[in-house]
């Protein structure tokens, strides 16, 4: 991290905690094992290309950090059961779960075919859905406590060229919601975190430095966010110090949501 970035947190504000982010080779997620394990988490992270785990394995390892990194496509249930045993195996238990792992393709909505719509509901809400349930079964239910995390999206209205991952993220907020509803019972809190424009590099393919200027132009901060300001947030939420905090939405964009789209819309067409 660098130090405009600087982590606010005690450095054992997640102390003897072990923590799954899913996605955690890039971006969000990349950033969120980092923070989680420099404020004393054990971290275990997945995503599908073993270059980028490796990378961020070698980095927590050289400041001594707990770290198992493993190659997973979560929308294949016999990988995360494979990951799941190897999380076992290595830590015992798991008291925290980053869901980051998603994806999505711009397109108009008239565009999407269903084919399309389903391959991206797949991966961020049927795959979550699989890793959360497993997670949750296999050690916080039986252990009375823990915490899921999901990551959304900001502007929560709505945003064009993105129905699919929209629709399959405010799913997500429902499910955080829901499982609140049912799972404090046993001490297990869940939260979605609402990601506005973050600077990151899957931000970067939907047209390079050009179109995150314009999107910085709609966002009431006039900047991007960074991978290490939702890290930090991310990282409070699994904290005990957030220990009242279940059932809702933590938005992250800079007041984007608060704002909306913030832009002219699309002139009617003839």
């Amino acid at each position: 991290m660098t130090d405009a970035s600087r982590s606010p947190l005690a450095a054992d504000a997640n102390e003897g905690a072990v923590a799954i982010v899913t996605g955690g080779g890039t971006g969000i997620g990349r950033a969120v094992a980092r923070e989680l394990a420099r404020t004393g988490a054990s971290v275990a992270i997945c995503g599908r290309r073993p270059e980028p785990l490796d990378a961020v394995r070698s980095e927590l390892e050289a400041e001594g950090r707990p770290i198992l990194a493993q190659p997973c496509d979560i929308r294949e249930p016999d990988q995360v059961d494979a990951f799941l045993d190897a999380v076992g195996e290595r830590f015992g238990a798991v008291d925290v779960l980053v869901n980051n792992a998603g994806g999505q393709f711009a397109a108009p909505a008239e565009d999407i075919a269903l084919k399309g719509f389903r391959a991206v509901h797949r991966l961020n809400v049927d795959a979550t859905w699989d890793v959360t349930q497993k997670v949750a079964t296999r050690w916080m239910i039986p252990q009375r406590r823990g915490v899921v995390l999901f990551v959304g999206f900001s502007p929560r209205r709505g945003i064009p060229t993105m129905v699919h991952s929209s629709t399959a993220r405010a799913a997500l907020e429902n499910l955080a919601s829901s499982l609140s509803n049912e799972w404090s019972k046993y001490g297990i809190r869940a939260i979605c975190v609402a990601c506005g424009l973050i600077r990151t590099e899957g931000v970067m393919q939907y047209g390079g430095e050009d179109a995150v200027t314009a999107f910085e132009a709609m966002v009431p901060a006039r900047r991007a966010g960074t991978a290490d300001e939702v890290a930090a947030t991310i990282a409070f939420l699994t904290s005990p110090g957030a220990g009242y905090v279940t059932g809702t939405t933590v938005v992250v964009d800079g007041g984007a949501d608060a704002w909306g789209i913030g832009a002219e819309p699309p002139a009617l067409e003839p």
